[in-house]
């Protein structure tokens, strides 16, 4: 047993006792007796290295704060001053993944391995934050729950530098996380100095434009050249500030698809050779790695400079989004199908796969990428990192492959997390705070004895539409923080209201540290709510002690506006507004939404096939809600579907007069979502068992697909057939399309 005693000058001024822990620790047991922080000396008798970072460096954003409040901190190096109070490490290798802390009114003990010690000490700079400057007695005992604790940044759509990515590591390291996911290549640049390939920077790190907002089509470019990237001394620089917040960098050099930059650089390296540019638009490019050993060796090459910077044991090479139009028009990749006994392109993807996996093996080290490299099968080593939901990691752990779950549902921050009319731009979807916080990364359907495969989760911040660190920092915060306790506390965790009462004192930190965040926890609510045939609109926020004033006509809420205390009954077009208020103050984003009444709102209606779970939110009633999906498209708008039909019947309740059926459809390519190839009305429909005699086909008009009637029936039955694939020249071509729909409107 090894203490080593630190005493630093501390003047605090903070906010209430412990109430902003984030991630909660395991077990805390409060005793009497406090330390008074603004009259106690913290003195220091030597620097304690643990590693190769220094005491002043882990209490460095604790000096931020004090400057904040115009105090300081201040290392004191004479070993003769008093030692009133001690702060002491004990290095204790008995205790294999935790922490304990020990505050006492004489001394604070943090007890365990190096790594568990800074761990505690993040506990400890937030509870000194928190105490408003009398720290409680109390004893920690604090220990994860998964080894891989991750959130990812791509470098590669927006460029941020080394400043940024320290300060993106330091939030990291604040709540406990271990590992950063840097994605640093992708058709869009190339973000790593190699020496060997000069080219890869010069023409793939720059790319002529960028596309503005989502105009895909027609497309509009910013015209303003774009590039940047890391030199191999700034990569050492991030790797060993990162290490020595214990948190290991993962690169992720994207194959053998997203590989424009690269192939701008070195055409000879794919199917067609010829001359390409980075892409200026988001998506997927069908240019991608040729499968010739020309490019294997070129690849290896790359990976041999990688490794020497980067010393984490996995090595990320995507895997995802790779089109096989270019190899299957190929004859260097036609003959490798033919010479190794390969089935389609598919088991060509496994082999290229492969070759990388036992290239990294022999250096010691393990491939991981999406979970697309389980098509074809998956090779020897390699783990696995599932993003398209839950069964890429469900097949991959039963394989008894290590397992990193990463499910857009829940863990893509690139989504929106609150209402889109409030929320700077996204790429669409939508998960909120709760759902993260919500959060298991065993799933349901894994068998226990493969649950030892699953090393944890990361958080995903894929950035086509943050231009700037503020804009990355706010899709990040505060859903860091809940997947850090997720991660760390594992199902033991406590509840969303409790996470949330810490979370608000702790956004004071935040503030103090300079990190910008999002707010939308605050935002209100809305459910349909269906009975006797009438919908109503319910409105709820996670904070009570708030009141929710709203309008129906469109007017700004105020304080004296209507409060709202029973659900609202849609049986008029209303353009619906509401607001939360504390003591007459407002907070929080303004709730906005038009309601659309039609004949089907608040009807039954029937799905043959369910929705998409991931795109289900609000069941059946969302597509006859009244709410007309918007672009940029937001999850909560839309029910979608892959490769099925979407087939339902609404029942009006009795015959009316009908004189036109609409239906929102969404076009959106960049996120694989087109219109259905054709939509159909059966006639004949009004007995219960829809005996069908004509298909009238509904025309795209305007943006909606769209059928004149001018009959009467009491039964509205509608079939919508998806694209067979995803058209070449397409982001994903050649696979199957999600066909999204968010009303039927009926007049």
């Amino acid at each position: 047993m090894r203490f080593i005693k630190i005493i630093i000058l501390l003047f605090i001024s903070v906010n209430v006792f412990g109430q902003g822990v984030i991630p909660k620790p395991v077990s805390i047991e409060l005793h009497n007796g406090h330390i008074d922080l603004e009259k106690v000396k913290f003195k220091c008798s030597s620097l304690f290295a643990i590693g190769d970072i220094y005491t002043e460096d882990y209490f460095g954003q604790m000096s931020k704060i004090e400057k904040e409040f115009n105090n300081t901190l201040l290392i004191n190096l004479n070993a003769n001053v008093e030692m009133p109070i001690s702060l002491l490490y004990n290095i204790n290798t008995k205790i294999k993944s935790g922490y304990k802390l020990e505050i006492k009114e004489e001394r604070i003990i943090i007890s365990g391995s190096e790594r568990s010690i800074f761990h505690g000490i993040q506990t400890l700079k937030q509870l000194i934050f928190q105490s408003k400057g009398k720290l409680q007695c109390q004893t920690i005992i604090d220990s994860p729950a998964f080894k891989w604790r991750g959130m990812h940044l791509d470098v590669s759509r927006h460029f941020f530098d080394v400043e940024f990515i320290k300060k993106y590591i330091d939030v990291l390291a604040l709540h406990k996380m271990n590992t950063f996911h840097w994605h640093l290549t992708d058709d869009q640049g190339w973000r790593i100095e190699l020496k060997k390939y000069p080219k890869l920077t010069q023409i793939g790190s720059q790319r002529k434009e960028t596309m503005v907002g989502k105009n895909f089509d027609p497309y509009k470019g910013d015209g303003k050249p774009y590039g940047g990237f890391y030199t191999q001394e700034q990569i050492k620089e991030v790797v060993a500030y990162a290490a020595e917040r214990y948190i290991t960098v993962v690169p992720e050099i994207e194959m053998p698809g997203h590989a424009v930059a690269a192939l701008s650089a070195y055409p000879q390296f794919s199917c067609r050779q010829q001359a390409l540019e980075p892409l200026t638009k988001w998506g997927v490019s069908e240019d991608i790695y040729c499968t010739k050993d020309s490019t294997f060796t070129f690849l290896f090459d790359v990976l041999d400079e990688v490794l020497a910077l980067f010393p984490s044991k996995y090595i990320h090479i995507g895997g995802d989004e790779a089109p096989k139009t270019r190899w299957k028009e190929c004859a260097h990749c036609q003959a490798n199908i033919k010479q190794h006994n390969l089935k389609d392109e598919h088991e060509l993807q496994s082999y290229f796969i492969g070759r990388i996996d036992s290239f990294l093996s022999s250096k010691g080290r393990q491939t991981i990428g999406w979970d697309e490299i389980l098509e074809g099968g998956l090779a020897k080593n390699a783990a696995v990192m599932s993003w398209r939901g839950e069964q890429g990691g469900i097949e991959a752990a039963s394989q008894k492959h290590n397992v990193v779950m990463s499910p857009g549902s829940h863990c893509y921050f690139d989504h929106y997390q609150g209402d889109k009319k409030s929320e700077p731009l996204a790429i669409g979807g939508y998960t909120p705070l709760k759902k993260v916080y919500s959060y298991n990364p065993i799933p349901n359907h894994l068998d226990k004895k493969y649950h030892k495969y699953v090393m944890g989760a990361q958080g995903n911040v894929w950035t086509e539409y943050m231009e700037n660190p503020e804009h990355v920092m706010y899709m990040a915060l505060p859903r860091l923080c809940a997947l850090s306790e997720v991660l760390w506390s594992g199902v033991g965790k406590s509840s969303y209201d409790d996470f949330t009462s810490r979370l608000i004192p702790h956004f004071d930190l935040l503030d103090t540290l300079g990190y910008n965040y999002s707010k939308a926890l605050f935002n209100i609510e809305a459910k349909t709510i269906i009975v006797n045939n009438q919908m109503s609109i319910s409105l709820s926020t996670d904070f009570p002690e708030y009141e929710i004033r709203y309008t129906t006509n469109g007017n700004e809420p105020m304080a004296d506006s209507k409060l709202y205390n029973a659900a609202i009954l849609i049986d008029r077009d209303i353009k619906l507004k509401a607001k939360l208020f504390k003591n007459g103050e407002p907070t929080g984003n303004l709730f906005s939404q038009d309601y659309n009444y039609h004949l089907a709102v608040g009807k039954k209606i029937v799905l043959k096939d369910p929705p998409n779970k991931n795109y289900s939110t609000g069941g059946a009633q969302t597509i006859i809600n009244g709410v007309v999906g918007t672009l940029p498209w937001s999850g909560n708008e839309w029910l979608g579907w892959r490769a099925k039909d979407m087939y339902l019947s609404i029942d009006l309740g009795k015959e009316m007069e009908v004189s036109k059926i609409k239906v929102s459809f969404l076009q959106a390519p960049e996120s694989w979502i087109h219109y259905p190839a054709k939509v159909v009305f059966e006639d004949n429909n009004n007995k219960a068992d829809h005996i069908v005699s004509n298909n009238y086909p509904l025309v795209l008009r305007d943006g909606f697909f769209e059928l004149i009637l001018n009959t009467k029936t009491r039964y509205i039955v509608l079939s919508a057939t998806p694209l067979r694939v995803i058209p070449a020249g397409n982001p994903g071509a050649g696979e199957n399309p999600w066909l999204f729909c968010s009303e039927i409107i009926v007049e």
